[in-house]
């Protein structure tokens, strides 16, 4: 099974230990003593955009820490085309469901270019059974992500297309860490929302013209929140 598309580039092993996400990642609780116990490589890739992780079916051996970029999960429904379910971002995790023996239930494909960690899911079963701290970040990361698809499910699929473009800026908005927003494609939008991409050109060539959004540079945008919580709100 091939897992990582040509766009992957090994970088090397992990030094979970010394880390500097380690405070704000999976491992924050774990101490000298618990590093001792890890035996299997954790293994760190450079990951290009369109570069595949990993796909829906296949065989869930491994999870990954996002050490930064950003990916979109994908899922397939039954008409054939593809709905965005999710957006993972620095510090985020991808295969939860690999705890579960479960196959992937998504592809993970990058949208911006990315570092991520590869952790074995057996090494990661004994060191939850093992440190309480690890077990009990393992269930955050389980409610954190039923709450991402709550939010995708109630604000990026009902409304109007313009209250969901609207919605969709604001939540990427939200977890936006830098001066401005770098947005996607509007296919990629599209897909999130579950209208079609001509829909997203259209809403983001008004909002451009209303100010609501402002170009700030290339695919740099600052946004007017206030009016878009409006929109987003508006019966």
């Amino acid at each position: 099974m091939k897992r990582y598309s040509a766009g992957k580039v090994w970088e090397g092993q992990a030094d979970c230990a010394s880390c500097t996400l380690r405070n704000s990642v999976l491992f924050a609780g774990l101490e000298k003593k618990d590093f001792e116990q890890i035996h299997q490589p954790i293994d760190i890739y450079s990951l290009l955009p369109g570069s595949v992780l990993y796909r829906a079916g296949d065989q869930g051996d491994r999870m990954f820490t996002i050490r930064s970029g950003i990916l979109k999960l994908i899922q397939y429904i039954p008409d054939g085309t593809q709905r965005i379910v999710r957006i993972l971002r620095a510090n985020d995790m991808a295969g939860l469901e690999a705890l579960l023996g479960e196959p992937y239930q998504h592809d993970a494909v990058v949208l911006q270019a990315t570092e991520s960690c590869s952790l074995p899911v057996n090494l990661i079963q004994t060191l939850s059974q093992n440190n309480a701290v690890i077990y009990q970040e393992l269930l955050n990361r389980w409610e954190q992500a039923l709450k991402e698809a709550d939010t995708w499910l109630t604000e990026l699929s009902t409304g109007s297309a313009r209250q969901r473009v609207a919605r969709l800026l604001l939540h990427l908005a939200r977890s936006n860490t830098n001066t401005f927003l770098t947005l996607f494609s509007c296919e990629d939008m599209g897909s999130m929302l579950g209208i079609t991409t001509e829909t997203v050109s259209r809403n983001m060539a008004e909002f451009k013209r209303k100010k609501l959004l402002i170009e700030a540079g290339s695919n740099q945008f600052s946004l007017d929140i206030v009016k878009l919580e409006n929109l987003a709100e508006e019966d």
